[in-house]
């Protein structure tokens, strides 16, 4: 369902950045609330390219709802964990598959693995794939992944 309303959009009119992209999709409400709180917005509106691995707003829902409160009520730690979802650079599924490991613009490496046919980054499912937008690419998620301490 995704894929289909992205490959209309993108022959109706230009893409969209990565932040409009999430807004438009729908289901990343709690992500694009993040990235405001964090003050990233302009960052994910720069020229990129990024690759985020974007949790969707039910992998948000599996965080206990005091976690969440208590991470999204600190700027520093909430912008730590967003830019651990963003990968400099635009990965396609296809190269991903390839990786064992990407650096994100947080600084540590998220653990990249292909089994049973499936992508996991840090454990969490790749559930969508390629979501072009103007400066990057949008890789679904199904948790939220955490640096290291």
């Amino acid at each position: 369902m995704l894929f289909t309303a992205q490959a209309h959009n993108h022959k109706s009119k230009a893409k969209a950045d990565i932040v409009d992209t999430a807004i438009a999709v729908g289901s990343f409400t709690t992500l694009v609330t993040a990235v405001q709180a964090a003050d990233l917005v302009d960052t994910l509106k720069g020229p990129g390219p990024f690759t985020v691995f974007a949790p969707n707003d039910a992998a948000f829902a599996k965080i206990p709802a005091a976690d969440l409160n208590a991470l999204v009520a600190g700027k520093a730690a909430l912008t730590n964990v967003l830019t651990y979802h963003v990968v400099a650079g635009k990965v396609m599924a296809a190269d991903v598959v390839k990786l064992t490991s990407a650096t994100t613009v947080q600084g540590q490496d998220l653990a990249i693995e292909v089994k049973y046919g499936k992508v996991f980054v840090n454990g969490a499912e790749v559930i969508a794939t390629d979501i072009e937008t103007s400066n990057g690419l949008i890789h679904v998620l199904d948790s939220v992944v955490l640096p290291k301490n």
